[in-house]
């Protein structure tokens, strides 16, 4: 069965493909798009390192343009980040039988509820998989032994998520994206260690 793995290049949505993949899932990596920036380079050559198949899938445009016109009306990235990945699990929903990404239980964004959670494979008839039940320090440990890692601090050319657009799309309308997001140390799987 085909799982579509939402996909930033990260150790959390790489995780989550190796999970499924090695469950026998035919794993295909999903990294979304909405044309404002190609910020889609790291997750393709995350999954090439990785050996995924890889797939750039371009959204409307305006699901983005209304993410951020939350974000600019709260002055903070939550509730525009969570819209978006709402927004594309309904669209991915109507595509695959089997939705996943690397959400894990200290995530605050982008995170669906569990009614949420529910109502959509429901409503959708699917099944959607994250990473709520494993930790930080596990997902760190898992990972170490898994992937080489990349550390740098955030920024547009590192990452494949939905920060990344949006940080563009501010930064046109005159924002400092500095004061929206917090700066952060992003991983970016940039293959296996070489036991895997």
């Amino acid at each position: 069965m085909k799982a579509a793995v939402l996909y930033s290049g990260g150790k959390d949505s790489s995780l989550m493909a190796v999970i499924l993949d090695r469950l026998g899932y035919d794993v295909e990596l999903i990294t979304i798009n909405f044309g404002i920036f190609n910020s889609s380079i790291p997750a393709q050559e995350s999954a090439k390192s990785l050996g995924f198949k890889h797939k750039v899938l371009n959204l409307d445009k305006t699901i983005l343009t209304d993410a951020v016109d939350m974000i600019i009306r709260d002055n903070f990235p939550n509730n525009g980040i969570n819209h978006i990945h709402h927004m594309v699990l309904e669209h991915l929903a109507d595509e695959y039988q089997v939705i996943a990404d690397g959400t894990r239980r200290e995530d605050r964004i982008p995170k669906l509820k569990f009614s949420e959670i529910q109502s959509l494979e429901d409503r959708k008839g699917i099944q959607y998989l994250n990473l709520t039940g494993i930790g930080y320090k596990t997902i760190n440990d898992t990972s170490d032994r898994l992937f080489t890692l990349q550390k740098s601090e955030s920024n547009i050319h590192n990452s494949s998520d939905y920060e990344m657009e949006i940080r563009v799309l501010l930064k046109e309308k005159g924002y400092d994206t500095n004061e929206i997001f917090p700066q952060h140390i992003q991983s970016r799987v940039i293959g296996w260690k070489e036991n895997e």
